[in-house]
């Protein structure tokens, strides 16, 4: 069964050190991560055709009996067809070793048994898929060392095989990203040993037998590009690339995305200097442009979004969904589209962006705009309403417009409350009560992300019954959003999309308040 969450975006989706892959071109699948040191073990998807967030509910079953994997963050994850395979993370201090494939068709986990050369427990590791069938993944750290092994996964036959390399190898690490780029494993960055944080790009070869040397093309001191050329069987090893053009300084916790003849790289965090105690963290996005073989600056055309780490970023033809994050004091729960300027998105909400200084320096690099979940859901319009008009379902019309569920026809609001009641036997306005008394007597904290939309809805609703249906005074307040009535802070919101992930504790608060047992009636 599917549950639609939100409308367009869900900003109540706080997280950092989660995983997002691309399940085909229709969605982009998220697992696990962290907030606020709790380690979510959840799986939210984007419908890209519906333009909605639903959290499936999956099935399966584990070698303890369980459903899926355990809550964990910096796993890796990567989808061979509708499959997604996650590997290693960390639950606390914990580091994971176990490999789990959810089937995004039938949404259903299952534990893998793999054999060969099986990989040490990890977190941190960066991998990407090899054609249809392989995983490739490398470093990490196993909470005493890092790591600079590769290992290869058959996702048919289940067999790892660690990677002989010969010649030089990059330092251990972690934090770093690994990106296939025709048969190379390009690796930039992150963490190594002693702690340093790195700024090198290494690329592997010999990861597939009897292939075209296809590498991508690297400029030479003579600035002419390096022959293809054929050779069967290549001797797997490392050739570290020193690129011309704007480097970018060194990072971990940094995403690197390929789309058409570019890798964008974005965000991340590096060390502030021998004097200063605190990372910095970055919200540039760089380019390493396969064609010329050299980084360059995006010219963006407007704000990009705070600085962040630990974030996701998925590419779906010319545009790039950014996600989550962490900047070192708070978790970013924010979703943001970039897309190029010729976008009928950046055209219809972005009429006349600043100039960028670096846009007459990138010839050949197309301008790009960021636009936050906000404009996106304006620009869409309203889901909610048709999602309405499809399932003819019936609604009351508050006064300042917001289309109003009673509790009976509110599908969502009633299964999370017979949820709650369990097997126990309860009438519909019991479990209702039951609910409203678990948000009572619940913290922001403990809100779980399936509960927004029904608690805003609830809260709207209380209001509209308890305060509206009499005319009172506070109708002015609530249209006007004037602060004079705080209990009538989010009634004017549509869906739980709008809310911020400051709201949460003071709609809590202001839900508490409206409840029906401090209401006089």
């Amino acid at each position: 069964m599917i549950k639609i969450l939100s409308l367009i975006f869900f900003f109540g989706l706080i997280n950092s050190g989660h995983t997002a892959v691309n399940i085909g071109k229709s969605k982009i699948v998220v697992f696990g991560g962290l907030v606020d040191k709790r380690f979510l073990g959840d799986v939210v998807v984007y419908d890209i055709d519906n333009k909605i967030w639903f959290q499936p509910e999956c099935t399966g079953n584990g070698s303890d009996g369980q459903v899926g994997p355990s809550p964990r963050a910096f796993h890796i994850a990567i989808a061979i067809d509708c499959h997604m395979f996650i590997f290693g993370g960390r639950y606390g201090s914990k580091r994971l070793g176990d490999f789990w494939v959810l089937d995004t068709d039938i949404w259903q986990w299952s534990e893998l048994t793999s054999f060969g050369d099986l990989p040490s427990p990890r977190d941190f590791a960066a991998a990407s898929a090899i054609g249809s069938s392989k995983i490739v993944m490398y470093g990490g750290w196993d909470g005493k060392k890092w790591l600079s092994d590769v290992y290869i996964l058959d996702t048919i036959s289940l067999e790892w095989m660690e990677l002989p390399v010969t010649g030089s190898v990059p330092p251990p690490r972690c934090g770093h990203t690994a990106t296939m780029v025709e048969k190379r494993l390009l690796v930039y960055g992150g963490r190594g040993g002693g702690g340093p944080i790195m700024s090198d790009l290494w690329a592997l070869k010999g990861l597939i037998e009897e292939v075209i040397k296809m590498s991508v093309a690297m400029i030479a001191n003579e600035n002419k590009l390096l022959n293809y050329h054929r050779e069967e069987n290549e001797t797997p090893g490392w050739t570290q690339l020193k690129l011309p053009g704007q480097t970018p300084s060194p990072r971990c916790g940094h995403t690197v995305t390929s789309g058409g003849h570019y890798l964008l790289l974005f965000g991340g965090h590096g060390t502030g200097g021998w004097l200063s105690r605190y990372d910095i963290y970055y919200n540039d996005s760089i380019i390493l442009d396969r064609v010329s073989a050299q980084w360059k600056r995006l010219p963006i055309g407007n704000e990009p979004p705070p600085a962040r780490a630990y974030h996701s970023v998925t590419s779906m033809g010319s545009r790039y969904l950014l996600f989550g994050g962490f900047d070192g004091k708070s978790t970013f729960g924010d979703i943001w589209w970039l897309v190029p300027e010729e976008d009928p998105i950046a055209k219809r909400f972005i009429s006349s962006p600043p100039e960028s200084p670096l846009r007459s320096k990138d010839v050949g690099v197309e301008n790009y705009n960021f636009m936050s979940a906000v404009q996106e859901s304006q620009m869409e319009g309203s889901a909610v309403e048709e999602l309405q008009k499809r399932l003819d379902i019936s609604v009351l019309l508050s006064s300042n417009g917001n289309q109003i569920l009673d509790e009976i026809e509110d599908k969502e609001f009633l299964d999370l409350a017979s949820r709650l009641t369990g097997e126990r036997t309860f009438s519909n306005e019991q479990a209702i009560q039951v609910l409203r008394d678990h948000w009572k007597n619940s913290s922001p904290k403990s809100i779980r992300l399936k509960e927004l939309g029904p608690l805003l809805r609830d809260y709207q609703r209380l209001i509209t019954r308890n305060h509206l249906s009499n005319g009172g005074p506070n109708l002015q307040f609530i249209q006007s959003g004037l602060s004079g009535k705080e209990t009538c802070t989010f009634y004017h919101l549509k869906n739980a999309s709008q809310l911020r992930m400051v709201d949460i504790p003071k709609l809590l608060d202001e839900y508490k308040k409206l409840s029906p047992d401090s209401i006089e009636k």
